[in-house]
């Protein structure tokens, strides 16, 4: 498992549990507006930022030093699901005695499945990118949707412990594919509406001069969501 972070506490990552958040290195997308362009490009490739990597050892010994502390670790990215190991890794954190949650894009949903029938997560935190029909032009890969279809409803047909999470870009979502993604995931628990932040750090630095969705208009898509799952919020907001 390549990690290429740690955030060692957060108090809102991981719904009413103290976590530690794991960084997992790589990433099967390439979201142009991506806030972690150092964790996106392949473990094999240097990355120009100089990301040093964080042994396992080393983190086993942070969390077993952690336990009277944590409740949780929050597997991030990237993209978890990329590599092979990671039921394996996961494993490792769970005889530690401490819940998982998995942050994923949900292309894999084999591995999705697995996980939860082996009892190795607890709860799921999936990125909904955008409308079907328009994945191709948010994530900037070739996509088979129909993999990311089969975790959407492998989450909610099997009454997994989830949340969905959409970035929402000006220049890449309007009402319309809000209404879309809420049809797309309709019936689930929580969806999170997260408002585009422009940064210097993105992976495609002409995203930064984007100017970001007011809160009106962040609070009407979240209007919006609310026809389809029980739980629709906007976030990011002032």
């Amino acid at each position: 498992m390549k990690i290429g972070g740690l955030e060692k506490l957060s108090l809102l990552d991981y719904p009413e549990n103290i976590s530690a958040i794991v960084f997992t290195q790589g990433c099967n997308f390439r979201c142009k507006f991506c806030y972690n362009p150092m964790l996106v490009w392949p473990s094999d490739k240097k990355n120009k930022k100089g990301l040093s990597f964080i042994k396992e050892k080393d983190l086993f010994l942070f969390l077993k030093s952690r336990l009277n502390r944590l409740d949780g670790v929050v597997i991030s990215g990237g993209e978890p699901t990329i590599y092979k190991d990671l039921p394996e890794f996961i494993k490792k954190i769970k005889d530690l005695g401490l819940l998982i949650k998995l942050d994923t894009n949900g292309t894999n949903p084999e591995m999705l499945n697995s996980l939860w029938q082996e009892k190795l997560i607890d709860y799921v935190a999936m990125d909904l990118k955008a409308p079907w029909e328009k994945y191709l032009k948010v994530v900037n890969r070739k996509i088979d949707c129909r993999l990311i279809k089969k975790s959407v409803k492998l989450l909610i047909d099997n009454k997994i412990p989830h949340e969905f999470r959409s970035t929402l870009v000006p220049t890449l979502h309007d009402s319309e594919d809000i209404s879309k993604m809420g049809q797309a995931i309709k019936g689930a628990n929580a969806w999170y509406l997260q408002k585009f932040i422009p940064s210097d750090n993105l992976l495609d630095s002409e995203f930064s001069k984007i100017k970001a969705f007011n809160d009106r208009k962040m609070k009407e898509f979240a209007k919006i969501g609310k026809k389809y799952v029980k739980n629709c919020q906007a976030r990011g907001l002032n």
